[in-house]
């Protein structure tokens, strides 16, 4: 690591006796270290040389728009979109959505403007929910062929473009688990929730107080906890959305769905070492970036997404994290228990109602550029920092996270399953988890929310 925790702690300790004489009862979390202005941030190289790709020289000054709504590749995507450009000469203007924005209303309002994007980065529900009125129909694209298992159909036809694999599940940092128990330590031997509670134990004992981190997010909650309930029905999205339309009309009753229930034990182990339980909703994000790398903790329930707040944090590529499954009951043979979740979490729509054809052609151009040209291949992974969902693409993620649920994918230990939920599915029934996390609710009140909720939708 580049920097060690005393010396994190002595900047701490200067800026609190600063303020202490003036401000009383507030909590102040920091993102990362200051900017070092000596400090050189080193890019994976991208070898530029070698370019196959065909270009179409008619799309030559044509000006096509990408709405990101994937904020930490913002940067990545402009420098991807600069070197399209010196091969094309089509100009690809990168617009991001506004943190705390939902890209759903974004795009609705740009479309209600009449100046929609050529392109937008969305989530597989924003997609699902515009794409037959919107969407450029994108069923005949070479790359089609590439992302077997990835795609998304609606009504026997493909709209979207799979721009990358994420995966969740309880990100552990090993370096601390084996200095803590003295041991090597093998995530592939805890199978189990008991197993599970048993290695949080040891850490106890070794000192961990409280070894885990649990965001107090709606979004995380509602989307990345609660959809297990969802996505745990037999691993497939096609699984998912059968569990939800059962709930949605009261054939099931969650109060004796066993995925529930274990999803509920399994929840409840993660409150009660919670690194924050006397104040879960008082939980800063950030902290537990480097709460997870300066060892004060050593699981972190999140995604491979999380990748940039624990390199802000002084994580190193070279660091040893990875991922634990979402255990949810004491069956080693249970998929859940060994794998990790991942699938294509989001996905390019292409404008098919203001688009120009060259637009149109200079969009999809773009597409098959990143899949089948040597240097979108390389820029995807390399500097998108992207897990590819295209098997012709030879580039393997540098950071572990990325890694390792890149390996899940390849060795068969990972699952494919995306639950479809309305766009303010997150954050109503967010709302209900967070009640739950602080204590608020009981199991029998958040059930009845999750029932009430899928009650009112038709």
């Amino acid at each position: 690591m580049k920097k060690t925790r005393l010396t994190r702690l002595i900047a701490v300790g200067v800026l609190s006796a600063l303020i202490a004489s003036a401000v009383t009862g507030c909590r102040f979390g920091f993102a990362s270290d200051p900017d070092d202005p000596n400090e050189v941030e080193v890019a994976e190289p991208i070898d530029t040389s070698v370019d196959t790709f065909q270009y179409d020289p008619s799309l030559s000054g044509t000006t096509i728009t990408l709405l990101n709504s994937k904020a930490e590749i913002q940067n990545a995507l402009v420098e991807m979109g600069a070197e399209y450009e010196k091969k094309s000469g089509v100009h690809v203007e990168v617009m991001p959505v506004t943190d705390g924005d939902s890209p759903y209303t974004k795009v609705v309002s740009l479309y209600n403007s009449g100046n929609p994007p050529t392109m937008s980065i969305l989530d597989t529900t924003d997609v699902i929910a515009l794409a037959e009125e919107k969407a450029a129909d994108l069923s005949d694209e070479p790359w089609l062929a590439e992302a077997e298992g990835y795609l998304t159909e609606i009504n026997g036809k493909v709209y979207s473009f799979p721009l990358c694999i994420e995966g969740r599940g309880l990100i552990y940092n090993q370096t601390v688990i084996e200095t803590a128990l003295g041991e090597p330590f093998d995530p592939s031997s805890i199978r189990t929730l008991d197993d599970f509670v048993a290695l949080l134990d040891r850490l106890v004992a070794a000192g961990i107080e409280k070894p885990v981190s649990m965001a107090k997010e709606d979004w995380s909650l509602g989307a990345h906890h609660l959809q297990y309930v969802y996505e745990t029905y037999d691993g497939t999205s096609d699984g998912a959305a059968e569990i939800i339309n059962e709930i949605k009309d009261g054939s099931l009753d969650l109060t004796t769905y066993d995925r529930m229930s274990q999803f509920l034990d399994m929840f409840d182990v993660l409150m009660a070492y919670n690194v924050a339980r006397a104040d879960p909703l008082g939980a800063d994000y950030d902290e537990m970036a480097i709460d997870l790398v300066d060892g004060k903790t050593a699981i972190w329930f999140n995604g491979n997404w999380a990748w940039p707040n624990l390199a802000d944090a002084d994580a190193e590529e070279t660091d040893q994290y990875g991922f634990l499954p979402y255990f949810m009951n004491n069956d080693p043979d249970d998929f859940v228990n060994f794998q990790i979740q991942a699938s294509p979490s989001k996905q390019v729509m292409l404008d098919g109602v203001v688009a120009t054809d060259k637009q149109l052609a200079a969009a999809k151009e773009f597409l098959n550029w990143i899949v089948y040209s040597e240097i979108g291949q390389q820029m995807l992974v390399k500097t998108c920092n992207i897990i590819p969902p295209f098997q012709n693409n030879p580039y393997e993620p540098a950071d572990p996270l990325s890694r390792d649920i890149y390996n899940h994918v390849h060795d068969g230990t990972a699952f494919n399953a995306s639950a479809i939920v309305p766009n303010d599915h997150w954050a109503i029934l967010g709302a209900a988890m967070q009640k739950y996390l602080a204590g608020r609710s009981d199991r029998t009140e958040l059930i009845a929310s999750i029932e009430d909720y899928w009650a009112q939708q038709q």
